[in-house]
């Protein structure tokens, strides 16, 4: 049975594409802090005879991400797809930006997706076949007044993606980041911008990636502007 990982999965983007990737058939473990939201998603998920768990990790602590590939491995196997969406954003000016608020949002927004990956992929790479997925943002393409540490993260995420594909030339995987706009989800508060498109619109295009694209969109920067 195919096995997808996906992080942040307690709302919004991740909580839809976990949904979405259930309706298909597929097993899930979902990583993510503890916290009631997640514990729902878990409980939703398995009353809809999904196979799924949870595994607690904080995103921010590169042992923690250790222990839970590890975790993940043992208790389900190798993953057959990695969908990378676990984010934060503190919105600041640059003068007033505490050097706290700008780490947490590297270390959560690209050097979680790295470590992450790193701990996965010997094994997807042994086994020649899996798909990672980035959710980056339309943020890495531009600039944005009071959100440099959330951009910074994504342009970096992005330029990372790149490079990982490259590395993943004619191995049988594929990574591929998805770069949505305005969702409508908690995270666009107090952004200043209208909501463009739907956290469903986000995992169904996902939903494609992870499951149907074909390998050729390796290294696929995947921009959604919304409607």
């Amino acid at each position: 049975m195919t096995l997808a990982v996906v992080t942040g999965p307690s709302r919004g983007i991740g909580r839809a594409t976990a949904h979405r990737l259930a309706t298909r058939g597929v097993s899930l473990a979902l990583l993510g802090r503890p916290s009631a939201a997640l514990s729902q998603t878990e409980r939703e998920l398995s009353e809809s005879g999904t196979s799924v768990f949870t595994v607690a990790c904080d995103l921010s602590n590169p042992m923690e991400i250790k222990r839970a590939a590890a975790q993940v491995t043992s208790l389900g196997g190798v993953p057959d797809i990695v969908i990378h969406n676990a984010a934060v954003i503190h919105r600041a000016s640059v003068t007033e930006l505490a050097l706290e608020a700008w780490d947490e949002q590297l270390n959560v927004n690209l050097r979680a997706p790295f470590l992450l990956t790193q701990a996965f992929l010997p094994s997807m790479l042994a086994r020649k076949t899996g798909r990672l997925l980035y959710v980056s943002s339309i943020s890495a393409t531009l600039g944005t007044p009071r959100a440099s540490a959330y951009n910074a993260s994504k342009w970096g995420l992005t330029g990372f993606v790149k490079s990982l594909a490259e590395e993943l030339s004619d191995t049988g995987l594929m990574a591929t980041a998805i770069l949505p706009g305005s969702v409508q989800t908690d995270m666009l508060t107090g952004s200043g911008f209208p909501p463009r498109m739907s956290a469903e619109e986000v995992a169904r295009t996902l939903e494609y990636h992870a499951l149907d694209a074909p390998l050729a969109h390796n290294g696929g920067i995947i921009e959604m502007f919304g409607i």
